[in-house]
């Protein structure tokens, strides 16, 4: 990473829910971007879905870079239990899926991990002090 820990701060209730929101629009965006491409692929809907699905993935792709957390790695690693809640969520709202024990269980325990990943007590909290954003090339936010 190219933080230093003396730039790093601890959680805050609004990093908290800036995190989570990001999360969340990430995950709508992947889901949604690829069940577009799914719905052309596999149940032959028409070219302008997998077209819309593509677009909409490379938006995906840019919201991890506004999130607070500065370790590329821990922060895909957090995202991925969103996206497990997010996919059976899709699934169950737009295809009809009913998740059963197992999809539960499964969900909880990233759940589980996304908490642990997330609020593991490190030194400076893994959180980048100064906000939320996007650093573009030259260095500026």
């Amino acid at each position: 990473t190219s933080h230093s820990p003396a730039s790093m701060t601890g959680w805050t209730p609004s990093a908290v829910a800036a995190s989570v929101a990001l999360f969340i629009l990430a995950g709508l965006c992947e889901v949604g971007g690829g069940w577009l491409v799914w719905q052309t692929c596999r149940e032959g809907k028409p070219w302008w879905r997998a077209l819309l699905g593509s677009l909409v993935l490379v938006l995906y792709g840019f919201i991890p870079c506004a999130q607070p957390i500065s370790d590329f790695g821990r922060l895909y690693a957090i995202y991925g239990g969103f996206f497990v809640l997010l996919s059976l969520a899709w699934a169950r709202v737009f295809d009809g899926f009913k998740p059963d024990a197992g999809d539960f269980v499964g969900a909880a325990v990233a759940v589980v991990g996304v908490l642990i990943i997330m609020f593991y007590p490190r030194q400076g909290g893994g959180v980048e002090s100064g906000g939320i954003g996007m650093v573009f090339p030259g260095g500026k936010r």
